[in-house]
């Protein structure tokens, strides 16, 4: 994080989620014509002439709401406003003051925190007029801008930063690892992050699909930092109806493709279904290390043999990626959650991992010898040697005379001997072969 934080605040569909993706100059956040679209805190890093702030999207602030989201969002709006040096407040030129813009203001006044009054939908030099309605919310002069056309945007984000510190890019150090945390809808993806953290930092309801955009977090466990990325649950095809959810599992496939390791969560209570293996896949297709948390352990009955045959069962349906580490946990128990990252961090040293072109060849032409690859056609595939050419996930190269007639059965053994050597638990290998 930046030293300055920015939190944009404002009632539903004023536009709070098209000004953040303006200030950073991509879609960050879903922007949808329906209120409450933005239900948890969002963040991103943004910069402008030289100074550097983190930048928070709010759920649409409905102060007095009995509504069970409403209530959840504006717990999330006032942690935003405690976390923030300074507060953007987003009024509407178009509908003019509304009751719940004066309940706002009366809250930001209280809060003590720099406020810049900020009317958007002042899409030209004719509406400005209408800017001057809102001095009567008494937080000082209006700037009009319009965020969808960019209109002004440059004028209140130099009135934005005028106090922060010029410290140019963002601070550069040692890249923090990412564990994005996914699984279908209300497998418990919130709740295990708020866990880790030991506070609420995305809304949390046990309404399926509360989450719909992907939140990032900082955790510090035993001294060391992670970046926790918890992000919307992913549903079959057939079921995304919604742009929302359109939106929302895209985001979710592109936290995966950005994490170093994902954490698939599965619930206890509901076995293992194909939405599961789904999201597996997934993982897998984009070439991510991953494990598996089985959450919800602490209401299963057990006996003495009930982890080891529910992990049996979950190998047996997971196939051809039963190289995954299973961990039962329970995110609102706290039960062994922190196993889950250290997990994780045993995974990603895993994929780290580099060897030597002697001892593969060692190891596996042996094996290639014992057991050579078959095709119909009339040639004879001779294997020559192996190398690994990449880690991260990790990439091995068989040289061989003909790569084009292997078959992937033949890969599949190849990898199951790497793993019967080497290891690799929770790691996707890349097995390709070439011209010798």
């Amino acid at each position: 994080m930046s030293s300055n934080i920015v939190a944009i605040v404002g009632r539903p569909n004023v536009g709070k989620s098209t000004l953040f993706n303006r200030i950073l100059g991509a879609r960050e956040a879903i922007v949808y014509d329906t209120p409450g679209v933005t239900r948890d805190r969002n963040y991103a890093n943004a910069e402008w002439a030289g100074k550097v702030f983190t930048l928070i999207d709010t759920g649409g602030y409905v102060p007095e709401s009995e509504d069970v989201f409403e209530k959840a969002i504006r717990e999330q709006a006032k942690i935003a406003i405690e976390e923030a040096d300074a507060v953007v407040f987003l009024v509407d030129a178009v509908e003019g003051i509304t009751p719940l813009d004066q309940q706002i203001a009366l809250i930001l006044r209280k809060s003590n925190k720099p406020v810049h009054l900020v009317v958007n939908k002042v899409d030209s030099s004719k509406r400005e007029y209408l800017s001057s309605e809102f001095f009567g919310l008494g937080l000082g002069e209006p700037l009009p801008i319009s965020a969808l056309g960019g209109r002004q945007i440059g004028d209140f984000l130099d009135a934005l930063t005028a106090q922060f510190h010029e410290n140019g890019a963002a601070k550069k150090g040692r890249k923090l690892l990412r564990l994005a945390i996914i699984g279908k809808p209300n497998v418990g993806k919130s709740s295990l992050v708020n866990a880790l953290l030991g506070k609420q930092r995305s809304v949390v309801t046990d309404v399926p699909g509360t989450t719909r955009d992907s939140i990032d977090s900082l955790v510090r466990i035993d001294g060391e930092e992670y970046v926790l990325v918890d992000t919307a649950g992913l549903r079959k095809k057939s079921r995304v109806n919604e742009n929302v959810e359109f939106y929302s599992a895209i985001r979710t496939l592109k936290s995966i493709e950005n994490s170093d390791v994902a954490i698939i969560l599965f619930d206890a209570t509901s076995g293992v279904d194909k939405q599961d293996l789904h999201i597996v896949q997934a993982t897998m297709e984009r070439h991510r290390s991953a494990m598996i948390a089985v959450n919800k352990w602490d209401v299963i009955e057990k006996s003495t043999q009930t982890a080891r045959e529910f992990e049996l069962a979950i190998l047996a349906k997971l196939g051809l990626y039963d190289f995954l580490p299973i961990l039962f946990i329970s995110a609102k128990a706290r039960q062994r959650i922190q196993k889950v990252v250290e997990k994780a961090v045993e995974i990603h040293k895993e994929q780290q991992k580099r060897i030597e072109t002697s001892v593969l060849n060692k190891a596996l032409l042996p094996e290639i010898q014992r057991n050579p690859p078959k095709t119909s056609r009339p040639k004879e595939i001779k294997m020559k040697y192996v190398t690994q050419v990449k880690t991260g996930p990790p990439m091995f190269s068989f040289f061989c005379n003909e790569p084009q007639l292997v078959q992937e059965s033949y890969r599949r053994f190849l990898e199951h001997k790497i793993r019967e050597r080497f290891g690799f638990p929770g790691v996707p290998l890349n097995i390709v072969f070439r011209k010798k």
